[in-house]
């Protein structure tokens, strides 16, 4: 997707047991758009090249699960059945860990957050019906994040097709469009129905693989194909080298042009993740004041003094103030869509002369604001800021001035009885104990759990941070929590609401296979994001309350460790055994409801759409509502 790309530190796609194959032989690099071929690439295919011949007794399971170890596999997570048996053997006697989980959706989330966390293509694999189905949001989750994901699935062997047969998967039950072939969902996805097609596939992975940006792939094998042998096929041992994607010499050109004829901000995405050094050294180096997307916490040091804000859902009024203070001519966009939970597609946030708007799609630039200026630049972002950095001047010292900074209330004490917990209190608890005394990875679920963090949370390190905006699928951090921890082989944390912890969690998952993940939960027995929004919304008679539930008793009874915190004092005791201890920990924190979201700016974007409000005369409350 737009905003994502392989960063530099990413793997071969040739990985142990195979790094004995000859190197250099299959290269494949990209500059200005154009690629360039060895001589081993002969009459539009690939020459292939074996240590050994393969066993003839090799089955086309085995074959698949010799392909993903070599493209640098080394998780696959699902959820086991009948048709998908002999996959699910293969993967499980092969390199790659096999987690087998509880839902299809959580073990597509986690390996979404796996990839994010080390780099690397993650397999789901489900069985046939309604194990493919259920996997479906997570890899729309995964598509709209960026991740490089494959998902393997079981399919309906073709003499059985049309027969109702169990959990039948064919074009008798499902779509094909959009499944079983490339589309919005997949960026490529076949059905194997011969062991031939396997070298062509692997070559397809392999390219994929090493480009910029995510990839999400689906193959789909029938039962009977599964346990064919794969006799008289050589699988090419593909040695591809992650690339960049570099912009045209007249491309950076004009970009320093526009950037050098007067002051211009920093718009930081998710997709600059891997430049964090070089856009720091490109702000100090011209005196940019720089901003971020949600996603993009951290990317930038959040405590640096020419840092103005988190823009969007979640954000900061100091971004505003910027722009409406010290505007500056225009806005060099690194990799995002700048959709709405980014902007809100506001235009106090549209300098004077327009963006110079980097993204490795190059559909992405002038997209959210289609008749704003807008030059677009279609490039890897680090090795574009590398290029800035060369050619652009230093700012004078009295080019930089003294720049707006995200302000945070001073938290009143505590009332005589100091229960239930204010959320503000808890996050202040949560970045002293966690985000400033550990490495660990923090997520936030969608709801309020992701407005309170990305609103109060203050990261200086990039790839800290992570949430959903595209998709904001609730489970997504309560499940994705177990692959950032296992891929970053450390603590994560995911600060989650009620309503996603009892929609999706893999508490049981984590025990099984000692994952560090800990759960903070939200617990306000409320979907509160929608209550609070149908309240300021003047929108009646919808109800959004869940019975109280006990989250610590469930998880102790999945064989996690769990505590149920009801009072401010307690907060940071219980972190910090929850950072201490060894397996799956869960903080059950029952919190004040009523406190409102800081989340002003949702109810704005809501109105610009037609959702009417019956409390125009106040509005200084802030309340988040989700999209409608």
């Amino acid at each position: 997707m737009s905003q994502n790309y392989t960063g530099s530190n990413s793997p071969l796609i040739t990985t142990e047991p195979y790094k004995e194959f000859p190197a250099n032989r299959y290269v494949e690099s990209v500059s200005d758009d154009t690629r360039q071929f060895d001589e081993s690439e002969k009459n539009g295919g690939i020459e292939p090249f074996l240590n050994d011949e393969i066993a003839p007794t090799l089955s086309v399971a085995d074959a698949i699960t010799q392909m993903l170890v070599n493209l640098g596999v080394s998780y696959a997570f699902g959820v086991a059945g009948g048709a998908m048996a002999s996959l699910w053997g293969a993967l499980s006697n092969s390199n790659i860990e096999v987690l087998n989980f509880r839902h299809e959706a959580g073990a597509a989330f986690a390996a979404t957050e796996a990839y994010f966390a080390n780099n690397r293509p993650t397999v789901v694999f489900t069985t046939a019906g309604p194990g493919i189905t259920n996997a479906l949001t997570g890899l729309f989750a995964a598509r709209g994040e960026g991740a490089k994901v494959i998902l393997i699935s079981a399919c309906t062997s073709a003499p059985q097709r049309g027969r109702w047969a169990i959990q039948e998967t064919s074009t008798y039950t499902l779509p094909s469009g959009g499944i079983f072939t490339p589309g919005a969902l997949f960026n490529y996805a076949i059905t194997i129905e011969s062991a031939a097609q396997l070298p062509q596939i692997f070559r397809k992975l392999a390219l994929a693989m090493a480009q910029p940006g995510g990839f999400v792939a689906h193959l789909s094998i029938p039962t009977a194909v599964q346990t064919s042998l794969f006799e008289n096929i050589s699988l090419p041992q593909l040695n591809v080298a992650p690339f960049p994607m570099t912009a045209s010499k007249e491309a950076i050109a004009k970009s320093v042009e526009l950037l050098s004829s007067g002051p211009f901000a920093i718009w930081v995405g998710f997709g600059a993740r891997d430049a964090a050094e070089e856009i720091l050294e490109l702000a100090e180096k011209t005196g940019a004041a720089v901003m971020c997307s949600p996603r993009g916490k951290g990317i930038f040091p959040e405590d640096h003094p020419q840092f103005v804000g988190v823009t969007g859902l979640g954000g900061h009024a100091s971004v505003l103030t910027y722009m409406e203070q010290q505007p500056p001519l225009r806005t060099l966009v690194l990799g995002t869509r700048l959709g709405e939970p980014t902007s809100f597609w506001s235009s106090a946030l549209v300098p004077k002369e327009g963006f110079v708007h980097v993204d490795i799609d190059p559909e992405v630039p002038g997209v959210a604001y289609p008749h704003v200026e807008t030059f677009g630049v279609r490039s890897d972002i680090k090795a574009f800021v590398k290029e800035l950095l060369q050619q652009l001047p230093d700012a004078p010292d009295s080019a930089t001035l003294s720049l707006p900074h995200p302000e945070h209330k001073a938290i009143e004490p505590a009332p005589d009885v100091d229960y239930p917990v204010r959320p503000e209190v808890l996050m202040a608890a949560i970045q002293k104990i966690i985000v400033e005394d550990t490495d660990a990875i923090v997520m936030a679920e969608c709801g309020n759990s992701f407005t309170w963090s990305t609103h109060m949370l203050q990261f200086s390190e990039a790839n800290r941070y992570r949430v959903s905006t595209g998709v904001g699928a609730m489970g997504h951090a309560v499940t994705g929590v177990l692959g950032a921890a296992l891929a970053s082989n450390s603590k994560a944390v995911g600060i989650v609401g009620d309503g996603a912890m009892l929609m999706n969690n893999e508490i049981s998952t984590a025990v099984k296979y000692k994952i560090p993940a800990i759960w903070i939960v939200l617990n306000d027995a409320r979907y509160n994001m929608c209550h609070q929004g149908m309240k300021i919304l003047g929108l009646k008679g919808a109800d959004a309350t869940l019975p109280p539930t006990n989250f610590a008793m469930i998880a102790r009874g999945m064989g996690a460790e769990a505590i149920v915190v009801v009072r401010e004092s307690d907060i940071e005791a219980a972190l910090e055994q929850a950072i201490a201890s060894n397996v799956p920990f869960l903080i059950d924190v029952v919190i004040d409801a009523d406190r409102p979201a800081p989340s002003g700016a949702r109810n704005k974007s809501l109105a610009a759409q037609g959702v009417k409000s019956s409390s125009a005369k106040n509005p200084a409350k802030q309340v988040s509502f989700p999209m409608v």
